[in-house]
């Protein structure tokens, strides 16, 4: 069934198995003509995929190697000649290129892909060469452009947030949002007080503690984490997003690999049986009420979406932005990306709009999230990424103990405000506490690998879409405070 009433009243045909290309990078179901595939099932090889889905093959930026070869080549030339030119289209080759080089290097090594080296590699190794002057400088101000000048980032942010609440579906919301709603909130409050109480304590700053290592951490993701969180802080301070960047990412970077270790120990603990109290572990069910998980079921997404409907899902969220700055400028005191979070809550919540507009709105999001986050990710990192303020970050051990500690403490509140609600505790510490710790797609595919229960990835999409807008809704509020 596709997203755009162009194909209404037209008998599709029924399903078929899914079927793979031997050097494809993602699976697929057939989809009616007219009609575009949605991805079903990411994999790299014959492991989930950890980031973006790309066999350990000959294919990078999903292009066979030979022809990725004959693209990069032109545009390294261009940029080495200072011919490389300085508009939209030149920033998302420029990006979609060097994004997907860096997954495709990540993935290659074992064990390490699982813990989000391609991220890592995305996010700090264009920084890195551009720090040591290894990056052409035409390369470099094209990028800088693209993400700051022409917009990208709020094209990016603003296409997740969009697609990520109107995608959600209404009864679902209603049903199971305030159930779930306990382990999430709770858990974002109780870690954003106690992370802050520690940090006052130990002289990093309350404030300081929950926007800089709280706030990013647990946003569920970057593309509603750090990224609009610098906009934010930049635009109160005055300053310069890329002054609050290289913490942010660090942030996030490391609590990523935190989750995993917790994770982990977690299926160890499951291997062994053992239940430590009444509710503790349940094996992989998140309720443990009997004849109640219909609650918390999130429906598949649709196997296709059409261009029109992609092109409605570009103007929905491109609307919506445009009503966020609106608001912003006539009543300050809170960033556009929260007004916009506001406005598309009201629409989904009152059902202000047709359901295949809704639809392709989410078909929009999905799309972002699908191909435009690894050129977001090497943009970000070569417009605001400083390799010295990282290093310094890194080499400071109370920004990693308060990291540390931000994680533990979102897995153990979400686990015991899950448990009052007659969740399992581990289950529930997983999704929503690690889930929310994470880096968001790659971090939940991680975690839930690691953990044993790939099958928690329907709540792990719930976490992330009301998860990661709270957040960020709740730091907008929190940022008039930063000095």
């Amino acid at each position: 069934m596709t997203h755009d009433h162009s194909l209404e009243g037209k008998t599709l045909p029924p399903p078929t198995h899914l079927s793979t290309d031997s050097e494809s990078s993602e699976y697929t179901s057939p989809g009616p003509a007219g009609g575009i595939d949605h991805p079903v099932t990411k994999t790299v090889g014959s492991r989930p995929g950890t980031h973006y889905p790309g066999r350990l093959g000959f294919r990078i930026s999903s292009v066979p190697a030979p022809l990725y070869l004959v693209f990069a080549g032109l545009v390294l030339a261009a940029a080495l000649t200072g011919n490389l030119p300085d508009t939209m289209v030149v920033g998302f080759a420029t990006t979609m290129l060097l994004g997907g080089l860096f997954i495709w290097i990540g993935n290659l090594f074992p064990v390490v892909r699982d813990f989000g080296l391609p991220t890592v590699l995305c996010t700090f190794a264009p920084a890195t060469l551009a720090f040591f002057g290894l990056m052409p400088e035409n390369l470099v101000t094209v990028v800088q452009n693209f993400i700051d000048g022409h917009g990208f980032l709020d094209f990016f942010v603003v296409g997740i947030i969009a697609g990520a609440i109107l995608g959600m579906p209404r009864a679902l919301l209603l049903k199971a949002g305030p159930r779930f709603a306990v382990p999430i909130v709770g858990c974002l409050i109780s870690t954003f007080v106690l992370v802050g109480l520690l940090a006052a304590a130990t002289g990093f700053g309350f404030i300081e503690g929950i926007l800089f290592i709280a706030a990013p951490i647990m946003a569920g993701g970057l593309g509603v984490g750090a990224l609009p969180m610098s906009e934010m802080y930049a635009a109160k301070t005055g300053g310069d997003s890329a002054a609050f960047m290289g913490d942010l990412m660090s942030a996030v970077v490391m609590a990523n690999v935190v989750c995993i270790l917790i994770a982990g120990i977690y299926n160890g603990l499951g291997k062994r049986k053992k239940q430590l109290f009444v509710g503790f572990n349940g094996h992989g069910q998140l309720l443990r009420i009997k004849g109640r998980s219909d609650e918390l079921t999130v429906p598949p997404k649709r196997d296709t979406s059409s261009f029109i409907a992609l092109g409605k899902g570009l103007l929905i969220a491109g609307s919506l932005f445009v009503f966020g700055n609106l608001i912003a400028a006539l009543i300050p005191g809170l960033h556009p990306y929260a007004w916009a979070i506001i406005a598309a809550a009201a629409v989904k919540i009152f059902n202000l709009l047709p359901q295949d507009v809704e639809d392709s709105t989410a078909d929009w999001g999905d799309l972002i999230g699908a191909v435009l986050v690894p050129a977001l990710l090497v943009g970000v990192s070569l417009t605001y990424i400083d390799i010295t303020d990282v290093l310094a970050s890194l080499s400071n051990p109370l920004f990693i103990l308060l990291t540390i500690c931000t994680v533990i403490i979102a897995t153990l509140t979400s686990g015991i405000l899950g448990w009052l609600v007659k969740f399992n505790f581990v289950e529930a510490s997983i999704t929503p506490g690690l889930v929310m710790a994470d880096t968001g797609g790659s971090g939940d595919v991680a975690v839930l690998s690691a953990a044993n229960r790939m099958h928690l990835m329907p709540f792990a999409a719930l976490t992330n879409r009301l998860g990661g807008a709270l957040v960020l809704f709740v730091t907008s509020l929190i940022v008039p405070f930063l000095s």
